[in-house]
């Protein structure tokens, strides 16, 4: 293995127990540096960097990696029992250290040490570097908020000093904050990284970006900006060649029209000819076999030119990226502008915080709920949805509400798409069902896929599909994070959904891009208590 190649992946094949491919013969190689690893929801980048971290074993081909690989999963669970101390791995160094400074000079205490005699002070350091220095040592997991957890294991990766990071969605659930203090320690990380984010500024920390489509890696330098840039030249290139493909067929097929024509003729003045009897029977003979077989080849000639002229195109077509959008028409969702539709009085949550006053939402606001990890956004919504009680006050829906949960779980993971929207339209026909999944990019037998088996950008199209088709249509429709786990294209298609959407919005999340291509009209802020804040304060 080069020196300057540190993850080697050859000749790779690999499936699902339920035979699935998503790897047929991959060939790719990672080196020194920062790499995006970004393609559509499904293209198999969670199952790659898997297969590299030794999660996942391959059913062909190899994968090599040259030194420690420290990996972070898309989703982090901690025992909530944990110390922290434990999840960073210093627990037996640290007690070892501690008997030692009490005047215990067993062997066995020197042993654990080794060379890590300033393990704790690194811990310390690592655990300020990402914005956690407020969380000692001794405290336990179920102490900490999920975002800080996700720090937490970072924290663990950092102290064990791998020779190749891979980091999996690291931002989600992360708040601003927080992402902040992880942006810092990509740019600084001086080895190898490999990252998979939908996350804009994140990946435009990176050197190279890897593009996985179709089983296939393909390499741009550069950050994702630039990545874009890149992109959008070849797709121009592609749509010029698809239309000179498609001109190109065009004139084969009238040369090939032409061509029979003549051919006709021919054959129409030779039978005459024949008929007439003007020349001898044995050159009328000779002169029909020597029309025929230059008849043959005229027409195997044009039918071949236009069999390469069909597959030019079709190569061509194949280069043009598909990206669907969903395009839906959602008259029933309408609120008019001076319509209340939720209000809030003097609210006490569940965990601590508490709406002051009253809050009042009216016609199709669309409201964005920020705040750091932990300060209540989730219990918010819940407690709107009525999935949580309220300590004290009132939460009220004055309009059918919808709301979508991180988790996603508003779908039957044993039925089918169209089973599953059809549990939430029960007066709608089966026809009515699969005609307006096919505007959510469910058409055909994809209607027909069991839940289970969607890619998480699927699922959560489904689920959308689901609350934003349900009867009676929701005019109060609640996202909770709705951006984790979606690549590009599936942020897109969610854009230009809620684009159709004439209801009013709350949307919790720590994506401002997002936030603000959905045009936001109120910032809430939930610190403690709840208030609202100008755009300009965002961030």
């Amino acid at each position: 293995m080069s020196a300057t190649l540190s993850i080697a992946v050859t000749s790779l094949s690999f499936a699902w127990p339920d035979g699935t491919a998503v790897f047929e013969g991959l060939d790719a190689a990672f080196g020194p540096g920062r790499t995006g690893l970004v393609g559509v929801n499904g293209s198999g980048k969670s199952t790659l960097l898997k297969l590299i971290a030794g999660q996942l074993s391959a059913a062909d081909g190899t994968v090599r990696v040259a030194g420690d690989v420290g990996y972070l999963p898309q989703s982090v669970t901690l025992d909530t029992a944990l110390r922290v101390e434990e999840v960073l791995g210093i627990s037996a160094r640290r007690a070892a250290l501690h008997a030692i400074e009490a005047g215990d000079v067993a062997e066995e205490h020197f042993e654990t040490i080794g060379d890590d005699w300033d393990v704790e002070e690194r811990a310390l350091v690592t655990l300020g570097e990402l914005g956690l220095g407020h969380i000692d040592l001794d405290r336990t997991v179920g102490e900490v908020s999920g975002g800080e957890a996700v720090l937490l294991r970072l924290a663990a990766l950092l102290l064990d000093r791998p020779d190749v990071l891979l980091l999996d969605e690291p931002t989600n659930n992360l708040d601003l904050y927080a992402r902040r203090r992880l942006y810092t320690a990509v740019s600084s990380w001086s080895g190898v990284l490999v990252v998979v984010s939908h996350d804009r500024e994140l990946l435009d920390l990176v050197d190279q970006i890897a593009d996985l489509r179709s089983g296939k890696v393909t390499w741009y330098g550069g950050n994702f900006s630039a990545y874009e840039e890149a992109l959008a030249t070849e797709q121009d290139a592609a749509e010029r060649m698809v239309r000179v493909a498609e001109a190109d067929l065009k004139k084969q097929k009238r040369e090939l029209v032409d061509a029979q024509v003549k051919l006709a003729r021919r054959k129409k003045y030779g039978q005459k000819m024949f008929e007439q009897k003007r020349e001898p029977k044995i050159v009328m003979g000779a002169r029909k076999r020597s029309a025929q077989e230059s008849a043959g080849k005229h027409r195997i000639m044009h039918e071949e030119r236009l069999a390469d002229a069909k597959e030019r195109l079709d190569e061509a077509v194949d280069a043009v990226r598909d990206d669907d959008e969903i395009r839906i028409d959602l008259p029933y969702t309408a609120v008019p502008p001076g319509r209340t539709v939720l209000t809030l009085l003097d609210l006490e949550l569940a965990y601590g915080a508490s709406v002051a006053g009253s809050f009042d939402l009216r016609g199709p606001e669309r409201v964005a709920l920020i705040g750091r990890n932990g300060a209540g956004k989730t219990t918010l919504l819940r407690t709107i949805a009525g999935e949580l009680e309220p300590v004290s006050g009132e939460a009220r829906a004055h309009v059918p509400l919808r709301f979508l949960p991180q988790r996603l779980d508003v779908l039957d993971d044993e039925l089918t798409v169209a089973e599953n929207v059809a549990r939430f339209s029960p007066g709608a026909t089966n026809n009515r069902v699969r005609a307006r999944l096919a505007r959510f990019l469910f058409r055909g037998a994809r209607a027909d896929q069991q839940a289970a088996t969607l890619s998480g950008g699927e699922r959560f199209r489904a689920a959308l599909a689901a609350l934003m088709l349900a009867e009676p249509a929701p005019q109060l429709l609640m996202l909770d994070e709705p951006t984790n786990n979606l690549d590009m294209a599936s942020a897109r298609q969610l854009t230009t959904a809620l684009d159709s959407y004439e209801g009013a919005l709350i949307v919790a999340s720590h994506d401002l891009p997002f936030l603000e291509s959905i045009g936001i009209t109120r910032w809430l802020l939930l610190d403690g208590e709840l208030r609202e804040i100008d755009a300009e304060e965002v961030g």
